[in-house]
């Protein structure tokens, strides 16, 4: 029998298929949908900073309206400080969920500072969250910020989280660092228990006739697996952490190749928005078919003997596919041309 479990944030779970955090989790009967079909976990929507920020906003306000009306109402509210500031619809959400699934649930913040973070990492264990996910997605626009002050950043980030909770904590981050492996290599030392690789900018268009700026999401395309595979084909065996990749995982093929690049899990999103929940019994399946047609009796099997430590090749990882890759185009555009002159006769 094929043997599909596979471990990630120490946690061992059935299959290496997870879903992403993505609307699907936002309601109670998505995430016991999603366990119907096969998840393994789930990664709840995000949490973002920016709620956070405003819910204190509002709870300050609404605490310190007309207070400068009475003097003597400035001593009967009670300071801003001891509340417990931030969305509870997230934390009840949480609770809900694990009443709901018996799959683990990974809780999911989306930030760039350590501020509140922390502390709402702590209510998010209480809820009972198996795992939270710290999706650091962060543009850097600043000129005078430099790349140590970014780095550093993440590093604090995941050094003060880790320090809140007992729970395992992954870091999804971008691949926009001038060295990925030194970073992946801080952030493993600073106590990060996975990385997911990666998350993607959601860049903005331009309405022509409104002449405004407006947001524009685009779905993942299986093109987008090559910079999770790459990367992960490179830090498999280079770092403890567990590696989990995201973006670019459609179907079944894309499973099998992150998990022989050294994944531990393939987490999906845009294929089940594009093609609903069940597909994923469908990548499944097509999964089982793969290793049972090509012998191999479990994902543990699997798991990096295409890496770069394991590959016979690890040049493929850098410069050398580079070159053979220019080489395929030169190849391409001269067959093209010959096709051409034999189509016109000349």
């Amino acid at each position: 029998m094929l043997d599909l479990t596979t471990q990630y944030l120490g946690i061992t779970l059935r299959t290496p298929l997870v879903p992403s955090a993505s609307p699907l989790s936002q309601e109670i009967d998505g995430i016991r949908r999603l366990e119907d079909a096969g998840a393994a976990a789930v990664v709840l929507y995000s949490l973002f900073e920016e709620q956070l920020r405003l819910d204190a906003q509002e709870l300050d306000h609404n605490l310190s309206a007309g207070t400068e009306s009475y003097a003597e109402s400035l001593t009967f509210l009670p300071e801003v400080g001891p509340f417990r500031l931030g969305p509870e619809g997230y934390l009840n959400h949480i609770r809900k969920a694990k009443e709901a699934v018996k799959v683990p649930i990974i809780a999911s913040l989306n930030g760039t500072t350590v501020g509140g973070w922390t502390d709402y990492a702590k209510q998010i264990q209480q809820a009972g969250a198996d795992a939270l996910e710290c999706n650091i997605y962060w543009i850097v626009t600043d000129p005078e910020l430099s790349s140590a002050d970014v780095e550093q950043r993440y590093v604090d980030i995941v050094k003060a989280v880790k320090a809140a909770v007992t729970i395992p904590v992954a870091v999804k981050l971008s691949p926009y660092f001038s060295n990925m492996a030194n970073m992946a290599r801080r952030l493993d030392d600073a106590g990060a228990d996975g990385l997911a690789l990666f998350n993607r900018f959601y860049q903005p268009d331009i309405d022509l006739d409104e002449l405004e700026l407006k947001p524009n999401v685009l779905l993942s395309t299986p093109q987008a697996l090559r910079l999770p595979l790459t990367w992960i084909g490179i830090l498999f065996g280079r770092v403890t952490a567990s590696l989990a990749a995201t973006s670019g995982v459609h179907g079944p093929e894309d499973v099998v190749k992150l998990l022989m690049v050294g994944a531990n899990v393939t987490m999906l999103c845009s294929t089940l928005l594009r093609n609903g929940i069940n597909h994923l019994r469908y990548v499944e399946q097509g999964l089982r078919d793969w290793m049972g047609a090509h012998e191999y009796e479990s994902v543990k099997q699997m798991q990096g003997s295409m890496s770069q430590l394991r590959c016979p090749d690890p040049g493929a990882f850098e410069r050398a596919q580079y070159m053979k890759g220019v080489k395929g185009i030169q190849h391409v555009m001269v067959t093209g041309r010959e096709a051409w002159r034999l189509l016109n006769g000349g």
